[in-house]
């Protein structure tokens, strides 16, 4: 069955009756593009939205009860005692909405443990609490993590030619959207990522040959990493296996990216060390910044897509947080008549 409103179940999962096992005082709810996510006192639930895009499909009962089920499996590699597994949403004969309960399944739900806020690494990173230990630890996890990754089997060529399709794909939805100043940045940027896949392919074909190109975590944001003593990595990509399919120095290389945006570009230079001790794996620096330049790319795409989903009064923050990418993204550029990516420019 799939014929009840998402309207009525966000409904009814805002109400704190619908935890009867946990009896929270109250229900903290956060809309997202693809969710509605709701918060009790220790334990998070996620709701997928019927949505479908052209990488992903929730349009169907059947397809979010796949997902929620890979999305469990997939991200117990690195937060195992986090996700707890996928429940379903039922309506029994009376037609009353139950977690896990009698009747007819009408949608179904991921359930994570809560974990301290105040341990994320973005909060963390804002409040200046950051202790090299905690860097250490993640750089360990993550580590042992793509060791245990089987690599994916393509070739060099193929790679080469993956990385330069999303170069282009994402320069050129930025070139439709952005301000007419910002177009002679994304030309010079995407006149410096291609040239380095052409004139540097040993760089990328290396990778492949080492077994490098795993299916990894595909989304490693500071807010989706907990520096708890075991440090715990979430919310990974599940819906989309290419988009999580990537170099392991490409997602290291995201994160640093993302943290050196927060203001602590200290955290590439640890995980990077201790990434490298715990593997022997020391990818060179002008390809870390070739990866860093990409993902800022991918992010400034992304931020500017919220905007036609938005009034035109909430535009302006994600159109500065655009700019925000972009700029990070030329900084990894060398300078120069011919723009390059810079060895000295290091994690």
């Amino acid at each position: 069955m799939d014929d009840c409103s998402i309207g009525e179940k966000v409904a009814f999962l805002r109400r704190p009756e619908a935890y009867p096992a946990e009896r929270p005082a109250r229900v903290e709810v956060i809309e997202t593009h693809m969710s509605w996510v709701f918060l009790t006192g220790r334990h998070v639930y996620k709701l997928k939205k019927p949505v479908r895009y052209a990488f992903l499909d929730f349009s169907t009962l059947a397809a979010r009860g796949r997902d929620c089920t890979a999305e469990v499996r997939l991200n117990r590699r690195l937060a195992p005692d986090t996700y707890l597994g996928a429940i379903p949403l039922n309506r029994d004969a009376a037609g009353r909405l139950n977690l896990d309960g009698d009747g007819d399944t009408v949608d179904w739900l991921v359930q994570m443990r809560r974990l301290p806020a105040e341990r994320m690494l973005d909060q963390v990173i804002r409040e200046g609490r950051l202790q090299e230990v905690d860097l250490e630890r993640l750089g360990a996890r993550l580590a042992a993590f793509y060791a245990g990754c089987e690599p994916v089997a393509l070739t060099a060529e193929g790679y080469r030619h993956r990385l330069l399709e999303t170069v282009r794909g994402t320069l050129e939805a930025l070139l439709e959207s952005v301000p007419e100043q910002d177009r002679a940045r994304i030309e010079r940027i995407l006149q410096a990522q291609t040239a380095l896949l052409k004139e540097a392919p040993a760089l990328f074909d290396a990778r492949v040959a080492q077994g490098r190109i795993v299916e990894g975590h595909g989304d490693l944001r500071p807010e989706h990493v907990c520096l708890t003593p075991e440090p715990v990595v979430f919310d990974c990509l599940e819906f989309n296996r290419e988009l999580r399919t990537l170099d392991a120095a490409d997602e290291l290389a995201f994160l640093a990216m993302e943290c050196e945006r927060l203001g602590a570009p200290e955290v590439g230079r640890v995980l990077f060390r201790v990434y490298g001790e715990h593997s022997g794996d020391w990818p060179e620096a002008r390809l870390l910044a070739f990866y860093k330049c990409g993902q800022a790319c991918v992010r400034a795409k992304l931020a500017l897509w919220h905007i036609f989903e938005l009034p035109r009064r909430e535009w302006e923050p994600w159109r500065a947080k655009a700019a925000e990418y972009l700029a990070l993204a030329d900084g990894y550029i060398g300078s120069g008549q011919v723009p390059r990516f810079s060895p000295p420019a290091g994690p």
